[in-house]
């Protein structure tokens, strides 16, 4: 048996026969009408007044700390353990990156270790929903208030996911999304979103997107060129009828694979499932042999991935910088951490197959 870890083709295979993508009918590439549809119902899905599609996740980020007048000698607090498109918007703004240390139990970033790293200079924090799991939103809010700091969100693996039987979408002073295809609402290539309910950030955002432009040829700020593409908001907006499905499917296999692997050496996250609703984005197991397991599932057809191999404070544009500093937390999490497939093509006959790998390998090691 071949599994896949995540077969796109087949994922996006029925959006394009509904929406019988005939290019030519398109007037004009660049119109508003897909684009604003789609933020009208992706709004009304987070639960959030206001929602601005962008080019990418990496422009949702950076175009959402420039709206809040983040700029050079500012500190940002991030999770040290998460993508580097996280970072890389703190440094095209010329801020400086506070990584701090996330909780062993469900991989987020500890409340408890931002109030730690904030200084006079701390100007912002950004928190990342890993994998789908919601961090501890009200706990981080209470601080950055404290401290009157702007909370941002980075909910790019978070499409669906609840904290307090509400969406995440709009709990902080801005969100920002990415749509890459890989997501659990991923569009045909890159796209992103940000959603907030404050509006004049709403309307600083929507001017940064347009080259700072209300009015064509007339630009009022300096400006960027980052809106979300009409294709992929037309693409984005028949998908978003499909995510509540897919994602209760994604529910059933991460319990099935807790229930099957709980007596075994396997580690999974944890989290108050009465606050909060993932999105599994990723299942992730943990395991100190783990790259020997990820060669064991390759072997039998079992295609894993791994989230991620490197933090970004290892990377070379970064490593230089962080030479004295040590972040055992994440060192664990990234040297351990392995993906499973976990998405609605995912059959039974084919997670029990799965499950019966990982159980032989729990015997043998």
């Amino acid at each position: 048996m071949k599994i896949s870890y995540l077969n796109l083709k087949k994922i996006n295979a029925p959006i394009f026969k509904k929406i019988n993508c005939n290019f030519s009918k398109i007037s004009s590439y660049i119109a508003a009408a897909g684009r604003t549809q789609f933020e009208h119902n992706f709004s009304n899905y987070v639960n959030a007044k206001y929602c601005l599609g962008i080019a990418n996740g990496v422009d949702a980020i950076k175009l959402s700390l420039l709206a809040l007048d983040i700029k050079v000698g500012d500190e940002v607090i991030v999770p040290s353990n998460t993508f580097i498109g996280t970072w890389l918007p703190i440094s095209h703004c010329g801020a400086k990156i506070i990584p701090v240390e996330p909780n062993i139990k469900d991989y987020n970033i500890s409340p408890k270790n931002i109030e730690k790293a904030i200084t006079k200079k701390t100007k912002a924090i950004i928190i990342v929903h890993l994998y789908g799991y919601p961090c501890d939103i009200f706990e981080i809010k209470k601080i950055a208030k404290k401290y009157n700091i702007h909370l941002i969100e980075d909910a790019a693996q978070a499409h669906g996911s609840e904290y307090l039987n509400k969406k995440i979408g709009s709990h902080s002073d801005v969100v920002a999304w990415s749509f890459y295809p890989s997501k659990n609402l991923g569009a045909m290539g890159d796209a992103g979103a940000i959603t907030t309910n404050n509006y004049t950030l709403y309307k600083k955002i929507k001017l940064l997107r347009n080259y700072g432009s209300e009015k064509k040829y007339i630009n009022r700020i300096i400006g960027f060129n980052s809106r979300l593409d009409i294709i992929q908001g037309i693409f984005l907006n028949e998908k978003l009828n499909c995510l509540e499905k897919w994602n209760k499917k994604r529910e059933a296999l991460a319990q099935y694979y807790i229930k099957a692997l709980s007596k075994t050496k396997f580690i999974f996250p944890e989290y108050d499932s009465k606050k909060k609703l993932s999105s599994w984005y990723a299942f992730v197991i943990r395991h100190p042999k783990r790259d020997k397991l990820f060669n064991w599932l390759k072997n039998n057809g079992i295609e894993t991935l791994i989230h991620y191999p490197l933090p970004p404070y290892k990377q070379q544009c970064y490593s230089k910088f962080f030479k004295r500093k040590k972040f055992p937390i994440s060192d664990e999490i990234h040297n351990t951490c392995l993906s499973l497939p976990c998405n609605h093509l995912i059959s039974k006959s084919e997670q029990k197959y799965i499950i019966s790998k990982l159980l032989e390998f729990d015997k043998k090691n």
